[in-house]
């Protein structure tokens, strides 16, 4: 394993309607150093859509910041790669592991691990375009698709094409009668088919995904790999988080109170208001904060009674610390 610490040894998964730029400032109070991905933008958001900005732009706090985007076409991809590298985003990420049946009827997501010639294709387009690392998040396989070996082929495949690194969900995904949220549960974990490719491909950087919910899980994954992605954990437990700096990156003293999270985040509440005016864009994405804590679901309560009245503002954060 290169002994070499990578930017994305720990990170927050893309999650659609969840990873808005609003919880990604939030999770930036918590930790510095985890990268953080948007949302899936489609190609055809940026290349057809009328407001580019809306999709693509990010507070400079959010940095290291993931552009993910979801497609089939190696030009277009190239081409919003390039967008996004002159966006200032610091890793383009190609999405071959959603198993919506949104996504595959625009024939990309997870059912493009049926084609690793095209997603090759599509990783060697973008490399072409961009000097950022571009990554490719995937699923361990697909019905029909899902033997170490057919995985094996698809990742020789990408890093052939030169992929900097691979994001890997380690549970196939069930094209066909399951729900994407059947998708995140249903299918068994394969830790080992992930922990196999690092052996099989030690140069290559692995990120595992899939299920993980504590430190100590984490550790005994980069044991293995070179790094994890937490998804809906980081959503419903973000003060996880809190310790990442210190744990992963050897940064002392970087650590905030819940608190000072709070407090830190007024200000942000106050400008998303006088520019969108609804204080529940931000702060439905905090219910979360203390999570396993006492009062924590008075702390829900105060805040999601609160948060949709009309002249809601940061003032509901305000009082809610004048209660500590």
């Amino acid at each position: 394993m290169n002994p070499q610490v990578p930017v994305s040894r720990i990170s927050v998964a893309p999650m659609m309607d969840w990873t808005d730029r609003h919880f990604r400032y939030f999770m930036r109070l918590i930790t510095r150093r985890a990268l953080l991905y948007t949302e899936m933008v489609t190609t055809g958001a940026i290349l057809r859509g009328k407001d580019n900005h809306r999709y693509l732009s990010f507070s400079k706090e959010e940095h290291p910041i993931a552009l993910q985007l979801g497609g089939d076409s190696p030009t277009a991809l190239a081409e919003c790669a390039k967008i996004g590298e002159e966006y200032g985003y610091d890793e383009i990420n190609l999405n071959v592991g959603c198993p919506s049946d949104r996504v595959q009827s625009g024939s990309f997501g997870a059912c493009l691990m049926k084609e690793p010639d095209l997603v090759a294709e599509m990783v060697a387009f973008c490399k072409s375009q961009v000097k950022i690392p571009v990554t490719v998040k995937h699923r361990i396989g697909v019905n029909g698709k899902e033997s170490y070996e057919d995985l094996y082929h698809f990742v020789s495949k990408i890093k052939e094409a030169g992929v900097d690194q691979i994001i890997v969900h380690a549970r196939i995904a069930i094209l066909e009668g399951l729900s994407p949220k059947e998708n995140r549960t249903i299918p068994p974990l394969r830790y080992e088919d992930v922990y196999s490719l690092k052996k099989d491909f030690p140069d290559l950087s692995i990120v595992i995904n899939g299920g993980i919910k504590s430190h100590t899980e984490i550790g005994d994954h980069l044991t293995k790999v070179d790094g994890v992605m937490i998804g809906r954990v980081a959503y419903d437990n973000p003060f996880l988080f809190s310790e990442v700096d210190s744990l992963y990156y050897h940064e002392e003293g970087s650590a905030r109170t819940r608190e000072e999270v709070l407090s830190e985040l007024i200000p942000y509440v106050h400008f998303v208001i006088e520019k969108e005016g609804k204080v529940h864009y931000i702060l439905r994405h905090i219910l979360g904060l203390y999570h396993g804590e006492r009062g924590a679901r008075e702390y829900r309560k105060f805040l999601t009674d609160r948060i949709h009245l009309n002249d809601a503002s940061e003032s509901i954060l305000k009082d809610y610390l004048a209660l500590r």
